[in-house]
Formats: structure tokens, C-alpha cells, sequence
């Protein structure tokens, strides 16, 4: 979306915290990227990482040619929208923080807040893969799953704003503890996410060491999403399965959730669905077995169109339609 356009009459800041990179921009109201600063998320201390966020929202304020409207910020945690905190924060030390009335405080601008997900599922309706839905579901499948749910037209965040936390239903009650501050086993992100890949490549390694997966782990290879697409594209079966099994328990998860929302459409988005068709194939199989009619037959499964500023883009939605 970066664009050297003129700009429209607004123009905002929108900010996607992530566990490892922080990714700011200058938006204008066509959703045209001006400006952008990318950095490395500083997770040293809580002041520190404060201190990197409004060192680059100045910056992009100085080099705006028009004043800016307002600053969205995504953040990777459980939001209280009612009072603008941070409640529980996983990869970034903010939880149990008053984020908003901070930054307003720093940049004397409106602030406003949300989760990462909740933006990406945003802009995906706004202007992406599911423009224009009014019933739509989304999930980001990284490190974890994350998840947004909209419902006529507009982001559903519950009584606080702490809604949609979609990675964390539970797939297999029985399943390997979940990551995180998670009490829960076998949750959607433990079954099928990036993390649940690298442990079913790093099983299929140690069981079979001569294989194209053991021969990677022995020369210290890491087993992530990208060497394994990139097997299971050569041919190698091992890959393929891999990929097949995280895209079986992808299936599992969407189905229980077109089941409960009957969503026009459903976003995957994230990382590892740089692997495409290797893991849509078997999500989509699996809800055409096992969903319900007529949700499973009416849903489109689609792939998301914004890749890693889906999340900037979204916060940039977020203040535009509220400022």
C-alpha cells in the first residue's frame, strides 16, 4: 500500500506493536501508506519500549506535510477498550498498563487502541479479502493464532473489548499445555499454529533422522514454516504431512467457528499461510466433512490479501472512522 500519492484531507499515524518489530506509517484516507518507520521492538523494560514508540510517532509527526487527526495503535494483547489498558500482555511488557491515557499524554494528539488482530480482520473488510462483508472471521496464524470477529460491518471486541481471542479454543482437551499465560491444553494456537509446526517437524525429525527433516535438524537448521514449505514444495513427504496436519487442525478450528457464526466470509492470514494451498486444502476438506450446513456451504475460506501491514493498516481504519 506505500504510495508517493498526494494526500487525502486526513492523514493518521497507525502503529503494529509486534513481539519483534514495530512497524509505524503516515496513512492517509485512501489507505496510502506516505511514510513508514520500522524498528526493532525494544522489550528491555516497559519505560523503554514507551520511549521507542513516541520517539518514532514524533518522528513521522514532524515529517507529515499536514497535521495529523489521531495515532491507532495494535497491540498483540488482551485490550480494555472501556478505559484504554492493556490487561494481559504476552510478548510486550504492557500488561495491567493505562496505554492510552500515556500516549495521549506524550503526543497530545487522540490515541486509540486495539488488538493486532481485531485491526488486521479491519482492514481485510474495509479494503482487503473481505471487502465490503458485513459477517466476516478472521485468524492469524504465527507464532500463535490470533483472531478478529466482525459482525454487521464492525469489529466485535465484547462487554471490555477483550473479546475474540479465537486461538484459544479448545481443540483437544487432552492436547499439549498451551503457550503463554494460557491455563488451558490444547488450544486452537497449540494445535496450529507456527509454534504447534515446529513441533510436529521437530517429532518428524527425531523419528526418521535420515530424512530431509532429521538431515536439517542435524546441521542445526531451524524447522520452521518456511523450510518446511519449502520441502513440501521439492516433494518431500515428511513436509507434506506436516503441513497436512496443521492444516487438518486449522480445518478443526474454522469449522467450530463458522459453525457458531455463520461469517460470509473467513480470513487466514499470519505467516504460515505462506504455505498456501498446503495447508487451505486440508482446512477446507475437513469443513466441507464436518461443518454444518448451511454454514460450511455459504462461507468463503479465503487467504488474506494484506500481508505483514495488515495490522498498520487496520489501526489507520480505526482512527480514521473515529476522528
Amino acid at each position: 500500500m506505500a504510495s508517493t500519492a498526494s494526500t487525502s484531507k486526513k492523514l493518521v499515524i497507525a502503529v503494529d506493536l509486534g513481539g519483534t518489530k514495530t512497524a509505524a506509517g503516515l496513512v492517509n484516507e485512501r489507505l496510502e501508506v506516505l511514510d513508514s518507520i520500522e524498528t526493532k521492538t525494544v522489550t528491555s523494560s516497559q519505560q523503554a519500549l514507551l520511549d521507542s514508540i513516541v520517539a518514532a510517532v514524533r518522528k513521522l509527526m514532524q515529517r507529515a506535510p499536514a497535521p495529523v487527526a489521531g495515532v491507532g495503535f495494535g497491540i498483540p494483547s488482551m485490550i480494555d477498550q472501556v478505559h484504554g489498558r492493556v490487561v494481559m500482555s504476552v510478548n510486550v511488557p504492557l500488561a495491567d498498563f493505562d496505554f492510552v491515557s500515556c500516549m495521549k499524554a506524550e503526543l497530545k494528539l487522540p490515541v486509540f487502541i486495539d488488538n493486532d488482530a481485531n485491526l488486521a480482520a479491519l482492514a481485510e473488510v474495509r479494503a482487503g479479502a473481505a471487502r465490503g462483508v458485513r459477517e466476516a472471521l478472521m485468524i492469524t496464524i504465527g507464532t500463535g493464532i490470533g483472531g478478529g470477529v466482525i459482525i454487521g460491518g464492525e469489529v466485535y471486541r465484547g462487554s471490555t473489548g477483550s473479546a475474540a481471542e479465537l486461538g484459544h479454543i479448545v481443540i483437544d482437551v487432552n492436547g499439549p499445555p498451551c503457550q503463554g499465560n494460557c491455563p488451558n491444553n490444547g488450544c486452537f494456537e497449540t494445535m496450529a499454529s507456527g509454534t504447534a509446526l515446529k513441533r510436529y517437524a521437530g517429532e518428524a525429525a527425531r523419528e526418521k533422522p535420515q530424512s530431509a527433516l532429521g538431515k536439517a535438524a542435524t546441521r542445526g537448521a531451524t524447522l520452521d514454516g518456511a523450510l518446511v514449505s519449502q520441502l513440501a514444495a521439492k516433494g518431500d513427504a515428511d513436509a507434506r504431512a506436516v503441513l497436512d496436519r496443521i492444516g487438518f487442525y486449522v480445518g478443526a478450528g474454522i469449522t467450530g467457528l463458522i459453525n457458531v457464526f455463520n461469517p460470509e466470509v473467513f480470513v487466514l492470514g499470519g505467516g504460515i499461510m505462506q504455505a498456501g494451498d498446503a495447508i487451505l486444502r486440508p482446512a477446507i476438506d475437513y469443513l466441507h466433512a464436518r461443518g454444518l450446513k448451511p454454514n460450511r456451504d455459504l462461507v468463503r475460506v479465503v487467504p488474506a490479501s494484506f500481508g505483514p501491514e495488515a495490522g498498520m493498516l487496520g489501526a489507520a481504519c480505526m482512527v480514521l472512522e473515529n476522528t
